[in-house]
């Protein structure tokens, strides 16, 4: 099974992935670094809400005295006007206040204030209100009514027709009743009702109370005009539905509270002005600011959610001609960054766009006179707004609060723009330091590999020191191995040599003193002498003897290293090497029993025939060693699809566990030293395998598989 490798590139590129733990702790950092703003804007708004506040307490004359200092308010009677961006053009036409449509309220049979028969939803209903433009009061009524009776032409009682009542105390506190009763669609005016009587008894036209009636499909609409100074803060509308022109009957009256009754009129609020000119200065303030009573109605307004962003960001400084860096910016960096990063938007549903009431757990813990604020998301949540309220104190009561509204744009923008700068900066820095570690793990891989490939082909496959490792001048650990090496193979080389030499030497040196002992035992055998010195000097001679074979075999080695370089290279054919080897063995161990298997007849190689057959002399010497008496030694030439094969196997003792590759070694042997009585070395297999080397094959000793004894096979590849 192939084994993973993981070089130093990518040991050091894994290490360095620790570097995009950089950016989360950068994000993390401005994460932090956002909510500290965001607890820093809440207290600056809580502290604007406040300052307002302070301009506001005890000014009692600011606030409406009777309907701000209500204990209740009841909805559909205590009207609010609503304050208007445009005039309304008086024609009847209710378009004009289709953007205030959620503002309009429904009267039905709740608001009935008189009736005289059974009442049906289809007869009378109306939507109505009010709103405020400059110093002007603007009313609309949307009637569905099915019978619409006109006042006669001729008649001079108003109250025979369908009508509208308008009640208000005026601003010199007396109780005024008017009525509008057109002849026809078109202009109106109100007609001022005589006081003292609950009769509707006209007195005289009232111009300043100006109107159109527009009849419907369904009904009718009414839109007035009247001036906010003719009146105080009360008022009273009310709708008399009548369908019989002569009795006059009135089946429905239908309003917002009894006209004809002064204690019962509604409040109406009308936004201060006076207050709208303490917060018109606001309006540069980046805040949207909210002053209400303490019914939570909005008494003044001052500037637009949308651009009160709170915290105002740095804006990029725009430039002509976009530089490359800008262009890898806005092109390739910034829409990475903005897959997880929340751009503010530039639009969202403002809810409280109108409002003319504010609600939510700030507003009410102003009330109660506890300063307090809110974070709460658009309608569409798109947008996180802050809200800060803070109470109105008159006379130590709460008569009101300031509400001071920012959204966290300008935070997450500051936010946004910080860490765009932060991943510019850590993405540089990770590319860079990612960039050097790679290089540098490149060339001390490269060094590494070009001093590993120095040391292999400083030694052979047989051992032998045939190149040498170059000392590198680089004073670092690398450059200090590489000269170790050096160093340490130069010291190899020198006692390789010696021990090659070795051999030559001693064989040389020894044998004179080999030959004279040697004839000295000649010429001591021809002297007489007694039977057991003829006993010791025939010991003696069989020492030098051995010691002879000792040292021509010592001496064969460097004999085959200078044969093999001498050698011609020829083709001969295996079969015909083999065939007559064979022959040969079964003349010189007539004890063993030799086979012969080819499958391949006409193999040729190039070598040297008489080299082959030292090869396999020194094979064979082995198996008949280890094999026993009339056992047989195998020979076969096998094809293989990449190359062929020759197989020596012979029966009888299995070699040792992890010896295979060591008993073609120089000087190794498994043989015990009673096992044989002529002297080894440990150098015939080496000898073979120097040989095997020459003509382009390896060799490999193993046991056989079942266990019966040992195979020795010569492998060649075709080139």
């Amino acid at each position: 099974m192939k084994k993973w490798r993981i070089g130093l590139r990518i040991q050091l590129l894994f290490f360095s992935s620790f570097l995009f733990t950089i950016p989360y702790l950068g994000y993390q950092y401005v994460w932090e670094l956002e909510t500290y703003l965001r607890i820093g804007q809440e207290q600056t708004m809580v502290g604007t809400a406040r300052a307002v506040a302070t301009a506001l307490h005890e000014r009692p004359k600011l606030f409406d005295l009777q309907s701000s200092f209500m204990s209740d308010v009841r909805p559909g009677t205590d009207l609010y006007a609503h304050s208007i961006d445009f005039p309304i053009q008086l024609d009847g036409d209710t378009s004009d206040w289709d953007e205030y449509q959620a503002f309009k309220l429904n009267y039905a049979e709740q608001n009935l204030l008189e009736i005289q028969q059974t009442y049906l939803p289809q007869s009378l209903t109306f939507k109505h209100m009010i709103g405020r433009y400059e110093s002007f009061l603007y009313a609309v009524f949307e009637v569905s009514d099915d019978n619409l009776v006109f006042r006669a032409r001729n008649s001079l009682r108003i109250d025979r027709n369908d009508y509208l009542q308008v009640a208000m105390i005026d601003n010199k506190g007396d109780f005024k009743r008017y009525v509008i009763a057109p002849m026809q669609s078109g202009w109106v005016n109100a007609y001022l009702l005589k006081s003292g009587t609950q009769r509707i008894q006209p007195d005289r036209l009232e111009t300043k109370i100006q109107g159109y009636w527009q009849q419907t499909l369904t009904g009718y609409n009414i839109e007035l005009r009247l001036p906010v100074d003719m009146m105080s803060n009360k008022i009273a509308f009310a709708i008399t539905d009548i369908d019989d022109p002569q009795t006059g009957f009135a089946k429905y009256t239908l309003g917002t509270s009894d006209p004809a009754k002064k204690e019962s009129l509604g409040t109406v609020l009308i936004p201060s002005p006076d207050i709208e000119n303490i917060l018109k200065g606001l309006k540069y303030s980046n805040a949207r600011v909210w002053v209400i009573d303490k019914h939570m109605r909005v008494l003044a307004k001052s500037g637009e959610i949308q651009s009160s962003s709170g915290v105002k960001a740095p804006s990029a400084k725009k430039r002509n001609t976009e530089s490359w860096w800008q262009y890898i910016e806005n092109q390739w960096l910034l829409p990475i960054y903005y897959t997880f990063l929340i751009k503010p938007p530039a639009d969202f549903i403002d809810d409280l766009d109108n409002a003319y009431a504010l609600e939510g757990k700030d507003v009410e813990e102003a009330l109660d006179g506890t300063p307090s604020s809110l974070w709460r998301l658009s309608a569409d949540k798109k947008a996180v707004i802050l809200s800060a309220a803070h109470p109105i104190y008159i006379d130590e009561q709460v008569m009101g609060a300031v509400v001071v509204e920012q959204t966290t744009n300008g935070i997450r923008t500051l936010r946004n723009q910080a860490l765009e700068q932060q991943f510019h900066f850590i993405l540089a820095v990770i590319v860079l330091g990612t960039l050097s570690l790679f290089l540098l793990a490149s060339r001390i891989s490269w060094r590494i590999r070009k001093l590993r490939n120095e040391a292999e082909s400083a030694i052979d496959s047989s051992g032998k020191i045939v190149g040498e490792i170059k000392a590198s001048p680089t004073n670092d650990e690398i450059g200090d191995l590489s000269r170790t090496f050096n160093n340490v193979l130069s010291k190899l080389d020198q006692y390789n040599s010696y021990l090659e030499n070795m051999a030559s030497r001693l064989s040389h040196e020894l044998r004179t003193p080999v030959a004279i002992v040697s004839s000295s035992l000649d010429n001591l055998s021809l002297e007489p002498h007694s039977s057991d010195n003829q006993a010791y000097i025939d010991r003696a001679r069989e020492g030098i003897k051995r010691l002879s074979k000792i040292l021509t075999n010592m001496s064969e080695a460097t004999r085959l290293e200078q044969a093999i370089q001498r050698s011609d290279i020829e083709q001969f054919s295996l079969e015909e090497v083999l065939t007559g080897c064979s022959e040969g063995y079964r003349l010189a161990y007539p004890s063993r029993q030799f086979l012969l298997e080819v499958e391949l007849q006409k193999q040729v190689i190039p070598g040297s025939p008489e080299l082959f057959a030292q090869m396999l002399d020194k094979i064979v010497a082995n198996a008949v060693e280890f094999s026993p008496v009339d056992s047989a030694i195998k020979f076969a030439l096998k094809g293989k699809s990449d190359g062929f094969e020759i197989h020596i196997s012979n029966q009888g003792p299995t070699l040792p566990e992890n010896m295979q590759k060591e008993l073609l070694d120089s000087m190794i042997s498994i043989r015990k030293e009673q096992s044989s009585e002529q002297p080894h070395l440990g150098l015939g297999l080496y000898i073979a395998k120097m040989i095997a080397l020459f003509h382009h094959a390896e060799i490999n000793i193993d046991n056989q598989i079942d266990g019966s004894g040992v195979v020795v096979t010569i492998s060649f590849k075709f080139s």
